[in-house]
């Protein structure tokens, strides 16, 4: 019996095709909300609105970290969203909190700008090594700070400066030359090979997952009912422990285990190579036929690789 556009079974098809690629849609708007928040965030800067701004970064945040648990739930991931998702970030958290900061410290600078441009220019390196190491691929950590958590803390270092407490103990300091600093080394870390932790799982299974899923709550009352005094250290905390945790495990590796100069060779004056190792013959199995055949006959390493000419003699010496 042939198949008809009146079977159910092909009717079923078409309506799980149709709602396949309305849920394949769904991590896309996430990401083009992420996009609208950053673009947003420069307009605000523009207009002199620099704690909106930074909030409006935060938003894009938020939505770069559904989207792609929406991905990953639905098992819709792409390549196609991964660039969306990369092309995306470059905007969110490279040029706007790039323009914030500028906008801010140097826009009566003649070549303060350059700042800005060398945090763009990590952002966009630093998201393009993601997808060509990371992309795809189930990670445990971070290969440098992630371009998020830079972006986010570059923004919402203004509203920090907002609070009673900067006012009282930190607004005398040089801000302008430490934003600088501060850019530098964000882009510096960006660009490393630190590893980051990613965020933890959450659930009610096991009881790590109940006291990660405790955490988090906690961490979202915390930002909701003090976000001034929440995002800037908590961003600025990740990145150094990052940094500090990564300098203690890489001296710790490097600690010998016994003090080398208590260590005393009882074959220091044997000066003879090669008393205790077993002779082993060479393979050149992997070299082709032509180079295995040149070492077994000393002969044939003088023979031509190339006709030879016909006008030539032959040499019998």
């Amino acid at each position: 019996m042939p198949w008809s556009s009146g079977d159910p079974m092909i009717r079923k098809r078409a309506r799980r095709r149709r709602l396949q690629r309305g849920v394949i849609i769904i991590p896309s708007t996430f990401t083009l909300g992420n996009v609208f928040f950053g673009v947003f965030a420069m307009v605000m800067a523009s207009r002199g609105a620099y704690e909106w701004a930074a909030w409006f970064i935060v938003f894009a945040g938020i939505l770069d970290t559904f989207d792609g648990g929406l991905a990953r739930f639905t098992r819709t991931g792409s390549r196609f969203g991964a660039e969306l998702d990369s092309l995306a970030d470059a905007v969110s958290f490279g040029v706007a909190p790039a323009m914030v900061m500028y906008q801010l410290y140097w826009a009566d600078g003649s070549w303060s700008w350059l700042l800005s441009y060398l945090f763009v220019t990590a952002v966009v390196v630093r998201l393009a090594r993601f997808n060509v190491e990371q992309g795809g691929e189930a990670k445990r950590s971070f290969h440098g700070l992630p371009s998020p958590a830079a972006g986010m803390m570059l923004a919402t270092s203004y509203p920090f400066t907002q609070t009673a407490f900067f006012e009282a103990y930190l607004s005398t300091l040089p801000w302008t030359q430490i934003m600088g600093i501060l850019m530098v080394l964000l882009s510096a870390l960006m660009l490393s090979h630190v590893p980051y932790a990613r965020m933890p799982r959450v659930g009610l299974r096991t009881p790590r997952t109940r006291i990660n899923s405790a955490i988090a709550v906690a961490a979202i009352v915390t930002a909701i009912a003090a976000p001034r005094y929440y995002f800037f250290p908590v961003l600025f905390a990740y990145a150094v422990w990052g940094l500090l945790k990564s300098v203690a495990i890489g001296f710790l590796d490097r600690l010998p285990e016994r003090d080398p100069l208590l260590e005393v060779d009882e074959d220091e004056d044997d000066d003879e190579p090669g008393d205790d190792e077993e002779a082993r013959p060479l393979d050149y199995g992997g070299l082709g036929p032509r180079y295995r055949a040149r070492r077994r006959n000393p002969l044939v390493r003088r023979r031509r690789t190339t006709p030879p000419d016909d006008n030539a003699t032959e040499d019998t010496t």
